[in-house]
């Protein structure tokens, strides 16, 4: 028999797993799946949905500060992800330690750039790294914007810059900054950038892979001319204009007051609780907390039974609870990565919410202490 939450209020802090759905994605969403046309056909219906999706592709790329011609729709991020390092074409890949498995495990034979104790991806090592064969095989180098257990954001412009000297095409995996942070595709100097439409309110099941002018990328899916022959299939219609209503709703702006919750909530910790990548900048809404001696899956079902709802890591595991190689690519010492939680908010986020967080997280916390005591 399952155990009944003993508060039925719900705080959902898990955010950088998925954003609830913004009221404007909803509505663009029903009104689409009011529409019976294929935007490849060329009748009135056909051509209502074209409309929708170039509509769509235009907001998207408004997003990352692209133009629309580069932005080629797909599942999700995952897809994304695959389509640039599959499809670049290049024989030699090398991602960050700390990337999101769908980039670790899309190659795995990529090489992995070292971060530092703070989760940065050191510029000389990639540096280094390119310049060791950077004449024999040309490269890819795929380095994420911001992770999504820690927040911490890379230099990642100078690490574009680095690549680009080397001959090596640059992709960025923005999923988890868009929204949240300024995105301009240029003041990255990515080839490929990688977004996905339900970490911003729009629904799941639907992504882009943004294509800088002059990059080109090999197809994986092949059949239709779909997007400009990128990658074939029938487009996502009510996926689409779900995803473009949730990048137009979003503001960073949002985000000034979310990081003040958040600042709020981590200097409520008690003194022996580790925040990690503190020192360096993060995005506004995420905090990765070890309770040490409390394993993170034990801390992730008490606050459950209590109404908040967080996680360990990234939420693409299945529903496991496992080690974290992001924190172990940082040298996080094993206690305290396996006492990890991750607490991500967002543009809802109350007052109350962290007051409940906080309330739910501290109760474990004494009743731990208590029973090492007794």
């Amino acid at each position: 028999m399952l155990c009944e939450p003993v508060n039925h209020r719900d705080t959902y802090l898990d955010w950088n797993a998925t954003a609830p759905l913004r009221p404007e994605a909803r509505a663009a969403i029903s009104a689409a799946l009011a529409l019976s046309g294929n935007p490849s056909s060329v009748h009135r219906s056909g051509r209502a949905a074209r409309q929708l999706v170039e509509q769509g592709r235009a907001a998207v790329a408004a997003l990352a500060g692209a133009s629309p011609d580069g932005v080629v729709f797909t599942s999700g991020g995952t897809e994304a992800n695959h389509l640039a390092l599959l499809g670049s074409g290049r024989p030699r890949v090398l991602v960050s330690a700390i990337e999101h498995s769908s980039i670790v495990d899309a190659v795995p034979r990529a090489e992995h750039i070292p971060v530092g104790g703070d989760g940065l991806v050191d510029p000389a090592a990639l540096a280094a790294l390119l310049d060791a064969d950077a004449s024999s095989r040309p490269a890819l180098v795929s380095v994420m914007l911001a992770n999504n257990e820690t927040g911490a954001i890379q230099p990642i412009h100078a690490l574009a810059e680095i690549a680009h000297a080397n001959g090596a095409l640059f992709h960025c995996d923005a999923v988890q900054a868009a929204g949240k942070i300024p995105l301009l595709l240029g003041e990255i100097g990515a080839d490929f950038l990688t977004l996905s439409g339900h970490k911003i309110g729009g629904p799941a099941g639907i992504g882009a892979l943004v294509v800088a002018p002059g990059a080109e990328i090999t197809p994986l899916l092949r059949g239709g001319g779909q997007e400009r022959n990128r990658r074939a299939g029938t487009e996502n219609l009510a996926g689409i204009t779900g995803f473009a209503a949730a990048a137009t709703a979003g503001d960073p702006a949002e985000y000034d007051r979310v990081r003040s919750l958040r600042d709020r909530l981590e200097a409520a910790l008690p003194p022996d609780a580790v925040v990690i990548a503190a020192g360096v900048p993060r995005l506004p809404n995420t905090s990765s907390i070890a309770m040490p001696g409390v394993p993170a899956e034990t801390q992730i079902i008490a606050l459950d039974l209590d109404g908040v709802m967080v996680s360990a890591g990234a939420a693409c595991s299945s529903g496991k609870v496992g080690p974290s190689h992001v924190l172990a690519a940082m040298g996080v010492a094993p206690e305290i990565a396996d006492a990890t939680i991750r607490v991500s908010l967002g543009w809802s986020t109350s007052d109350d919410d962290i007051a409940h967080f906080l309330d739910a997280w501290t109760a474990l916390y004494r009743r731990t202490r208590a029973r090492r005591a007794a």
